[in-house]
């Protein structure tokens, strides 16, 4: 008996917002200020750091719990399951629904009770909510479902990370730039073959930590203010994220019962490309061992960073073959970890 993932399915929005876009954007400092160079050199920095050259953009009819819908339509589709038979839907997500060109974030109700009604399932005891826990969302989502179903409360749930994050972002902050939107979905359930879920490790680091992500003011003294939008502290999240993820990677993995050679790909958040090949390194070298070659799958050039769907997303197109030169096979082992707003980091470690 094991606890695996039967299906899957991913939103990718259609619009794509390239670097060249933000040329004509009006970038300050935080004190309001403006910079000394000119756009193309912020750009090019940018992307030097990030990684990122183009990100998707949700269509301006289309909220967060629309993008979790579609995901979850081909996951159910793609399970080849009965909806009606879903014990728990869980929805990760960082601001709810959010409109274009307003400033309110709309969590009721929930957006698991949203996509609930959009899947048009009729059995109550199919039980909606959602998750808050920044970009890992996702991630203990799925930790949440295999709890359920490991202790006999479910046999099946749906998780789905879904974020519109282009709509909380002040465009006259250089970040703005990292930020997209998408979503992703899993069917976890209870099967009869081997392998699935084997270890999960989960932190959350509050006391110094808690607000390097935050909701704060534009840079714009000129707009409203109390209009807020995602802040973030990038240096100080680099270095936590340096410091801390490899090391919970690391637990994960020797919880598993798994050696680091059997690792054969590793889905983590896609928040910063340089950061996130950091965090390779060091996990790496804490078992005094090499890199493999197409070991880290990377979706952020051309997705950008959309919180809490980065990990499904890319787990879901590799498992369709849709990122070149990166496949999945029966019996290999991989990992899933994630770093983010609380600040929050956890780690899965699955037999495919």
């Amino acid at each position: 008996m094991a606890i695996r993932i039967t299906g899957t399915g991913s939103y990718v929005p259609s619009s794509i917002e390239k670097n060249e876009d933000f040329k004509g954007h009006e970038f300050l400092d935080v004190d309001g200020s403006s910079f000394s160079h000119e756009n193309e050199v912020i750009i090019e920095k940018f992307k030097s750091i990030t990684g990122i050259g183009e990100r998707r953009y949700a269509q301006n009819h289309l909220t967060s719990s629309d993008l979790g819908f579609f995901a979850a339509e081909k996951a159910i589709e793609d399970a080849k399951i009965d909806r009606e038979t879903i014990d728990y839907i869980i929805v990760a997500h960082n601001f709810g629904d959010v409109k274009h060109n307003t400033i309110q974030s709309d969590i009721l109700p929930c957006l698991a009770s949203r996509i609930k009604h959009s899947l048009r399932i009729k059995n109550p005891k199919c039980v909606a909510y959602d998750i808050l826990f920044g970009c890992p969302g996702w991630n203990e989502g799925v930790i949440q479902a295999y709890a359920f179903i490991q202790s006999g409360i479910a046999k099946r749930c749906l998780v789905i990370g879904s974020e519109t994050l282009s709509r909380v972002v002040d465009k006259h902050d250089r970040d703005s730039m990292i930020y997209s939107d998408g979503a992703g979905a899993t069917i976890i359930e209870k099967t009869d073959s081997e392998g699935g879920i084997l270890a999960h490790e989960t932190a959350s680091f509050t006391y110094d930590e808690a607000y390097y992500l935050y909701f704060g003011k534009s840079n714009n003294k000129d707009l409203c203010a109390d209009t807020r939008y995602i802040k973030m502290d990038g240096r100080k999240i680099y270095e936590f994220a340096l410091t801390n993820v490899p090391d919970a990677m690391k637990a994960c993995l020797d919880k598993s019962g798994k050696s680091i050679k059997d690792l054969k790909k590793i889905f983590i958040h896609q928040a910063n490309e340089k950061m996130d090949e950091a965090i390779l390194k060091r996990f790496y070298r804490l078992y005094k061992t090499d890199i493999p070659e197409g070991v880290m799958p990377m979706s952020i050039q051309t997705l950008g960073n959309s919180s809490v769907a980065t990990v499904p997303t890319l787990f879901d197109m590799v498992r369709n073959n849709k990122l070149d030169n990166h496949q999945l096979s029966e019996g290999d082992v991989i990992m899933f970890a994630s770093v983010g707003a609380g600040m929050h980091i956890n780690a899965i470690v699955y037999q495919y």
